[in-house]
């Protein structure tokens, strides 16, 4: 089996994907934060001691978007056209889910900024609220559908 980050000497290495086409690329990923119903109502009333609960993570979340590829090893650095985030308020859970749509014209893809979008914000939203409750639950992150490039469109099929 051929490894694509080692090289013939056993090395790591980062992919070389000059000789890929430059392509029009989207992903989208959501998580959740399962919280308290005081840590939820704090974020509605803006309450939280700490300030606006999720611009901060929206604003987080798109900086963890840019910062991938210092976080993850073989990540390619990539221009960035667009990232969005969306927050869901999810009063029966109580929590809240981030959606991150992350764009660019490249020659790979973008499932780990948005990935890593989603990440950075819902740990935002933690560190935000761990006065309140240090219970809360980040879970179910994934990649909900990507287009564009060599393997094509991914859409998830829920179960």
């Amino acid at each position: 089996m051929n490894l694509t980050h080692i090289d013939e000497n056993n090395t790591p290495k980062m992919v070389d994907v000059s000789e890929k086409n430059d392509t029009n690329r989207i992903a989208v990923a959501s998580g959740i934060i399962k919280v308290s119903q005081e840590a939820f109502d704090a974020v509605i009333n803006n309450s939280a001691k700490k300030g606006p609960v999720l611009q901060t993570a929206v604003i987080a979340a798109i900086n963890g978007a840019k910062k991938t590829s210092d976080l993850i090893p073989m990540c390619h650095p990539l221009m960035l056209t667009s990232v969005k985030i969306e927050s869901v308020e999810l009063p029966d859970l109580p929590g809240f889910k981030l959606i991150a749509t992350a764009k660019l014209v490249g020659k790979t893809g973008v499932e780990m900024e948005a990935l890593t979008a989603v990440s950075v914000g819902l740990l935002t939203i933690y560190d935000m609220l761990k006065a309140i409750d240090k219970s809360m639950v980040i879970s179910d992150i994934k990649l909900e559908r990507k287009s564009g490039g060599k393997s094509g469109d991914y859409i998830r099929k829920e179960s």
